[in-house]
């Protein structure tokens, strides 16, 4: 009987944050980041920091550019709790490569070189884990073109390859056909790699891919304004 009672509690204890985890997903998903993540957080679980480092991420995109190191600093926090907590999370790990990659933009050069190392190293880790996860290869994928881009030290110092740009994104892509964010961030890619037509190819898939969410909508309207100048 006291069995019972133990699992009966253990299972109430699951199912409570779990759909906490659900209310947190969807506060996230209206675009309410702040909320979305300091309920994520204090679920004090692996999967609700892991969700607190995407929201806080993803809420300095909206945010002045003087508030945006420090969030992505924030979220690089939540991501790295969200490990202590699960080793084996490969979205904590994805989550802090993303937290890294942005905040590499707001370094100086010596340490935006060491925090690549550190993302592909995060990438390449969740990758490990969940094999299927389309999300790093897209990162991947923008992490050799950003850094290819940039060409001389930088590629030399970070082992960037121009040949791992497009496979990583198709490979996301065969994974994840249908999501809209994949497809503009290979139309990054491609145009930083000069190729315009290619670029245009993906945005206009991308926006027939209907939008749902605050962040996808937003995404949309992006991708909209970016195939307009390339018409």
């Amino acid at each position: 009987m006291r069995q019972t009672l133990v699992t009966l509690v253990l299972a109430t204890a699951v199912s409570a944050s779990a759909q906490s985890l659900q209310t947190a997903q969807s506060l996230y998903d209206q675009g309410k980041w702040q909320e979305a993540a300091a309920a994520a957080a204090a679920l004090n679980t692996s999967a609700g920091y892991a969700l607190a480092a995407e929201a806080t991420t993803a809420g300095a995109s909206v945010s002045p550019d003087n508030q945006k190191k420090a969030l992505f600093e924030k979220a690089q926090g939540y991501a790295k709790q969200a490990i202590a907590l699960d080793k084996n999370n490969a979205d904590a790990y994805f989550e802090l490569a993303r937290a890294q990659g942005r905040l590499a933009q707001f370094v100086g050069i010596l340490q935006s070189l060491n925090l690549a190392g550190d993302m592909k190293k995060n990438l390449e880790q969740a990758i490990r884990l969940q094999p299927n996860m389309a999300s790093a290869y897209v990162a991947l994928g923008l992490w050799h073109a950003n850094l290819v881009s940039k060409g001389g030290a930088a590629t030399f110092l970070t082992g960037a390859k121009k040949n791992q740009i497009i496979p990583n994104f198709e490979k996301a892509i065969v994974l994840e056909p249908n999501v809209a964010v994949h497809r503009i961030e290979y139309a990054n890619a491609l145009l930083l790699m000069g190729n315009k037509a290619g670029a245009a190819a993906q945005l206009q898939k991308a926006v027939s891919i209907p939008a749902n969410t605050y962040w996808e909508k937003r995404d949309l309207e992006a991708a909209k304004a970016t195939l307009a100048t390339l018409q």
